[in-house]
């Protein structure tokens, strides 16, 4: 109620600019922003709120009382639901509309690297909640083993893009170059340990993560509420590192602009030098 009070108080521009921002998301008819998709970012670690959401608006739909049975997967709002795996794919499908978008706005083939990252959860979300839909002998045959490749393609994949392009420590080589005079030297974190850190915690979040886009393991509560929190985390620490880079990313800018600035007007008074008769 607080966000969408139409009154100017409670910080009206910010919660404006927030709606505005979900709206954007929802219907990319303009140019996509670095709010855009850093906000869509965010959302694709909310999987688990959704899902929640939409049991809980399952259940006042249904007029279901707090019982036992909510734990049972075949309930009428458990995990066999149809409606789950739609709900959690939803932000890496806002996330992808984004990234072709870009790519018809820009040309730029890194916006279809970009879209096919996110596209690889979809195996994920759909191939887990085939369990339920499935004899038990061609989940464990066939559709397992295709559900744990699909985690594997994602979380790698995931985590690449976050070291080489969110942060752009490619190679790894940007952490051991804080002691010579570089501009890498004028990052935000410039201990070694920090980046090392992140490094290893990332990877090993990115593929906890994929258990929790898996709808067959959701009774699992404790560990599905663990790595929850752990997501929040994780996202914590590339928010960070995320907008470090897209500092860097406009220093560089500004600095080759007034580089070119001052190259053109050295190029002006040299001709004006030269201008004579002969």
């Amino acid at each position: 109620m607080v966000l969408i009070f139409p009154f100017d108080i409670f910080y009206f521009s910010s919660r404006y600019f927030f709606l505005r921002t979900l709206w954007r998301i929802v219907f990319p008819l303009q140019a996509i922003s670095f709010a855009d998709f850093f906000l869509a970012d965010i959302l694709t670690s909310m999987v688990k709120v959704f899902s929640d959401l939409e049991r809980s608006v399952c259940r006042m739909v249904h007029r279901q009382v707090a019982t036992i049975a909510w734990l049972e997967a075949d309930s009428i709002c458990g995990s066999h639901s149809v409606a789950i795996p739609l709900v959690l794919v939803l932000p890496y499908l806002f996330r992808l509309n984004q990234c072709l978008r870009q790519y018809k706005d820009t040309g730029e083939k890194t916006a279809l690297l970009n879209a096919l990252k996110y596209s690889t959860a979809v195996p994920v979300i759909f191939l887990s909640a085939l369990k339920y839909h499935v004899l038990p002998e061609q989940w464990t045959n066939i559709y397992r083993p295709l559900w744990l490749l699909s985690s594997v393609v994602n979380s790698s994949y995931s985590f690449y893009w976050d070291v080489t392009r969110d942060w752009d420590l490619s190679g790894f080589t940007r952490i051991f170059k804080f002691s010579k005079p570089h501009m890498f030297s004028y990052m935000l974190h410039g201990r070694r340990w920090v980046y090392i850190w992140v490094i290893a915690s990332n990877l090993v979040l990115r593929c906890t993560w994929t258990y929790k886009l898996s709808a067959h393991l959701r009774h699992n509560y404790l560990t599905v509420f663990t790595i929850a929190a752990l997501e929040i985390f994780r996202r914590f620490q590339w928010i960070f590192f995320r907008v470090e880079n897209e500092w860097n990313k406009m220093n560089n800018k500004s600095h080759m602009q007034l580089s070119m600035s001052e190259m053109s007007n050295g190029e002006e008074k040299l001709l004006h030098s030269m201008n004579h008769n002969v």
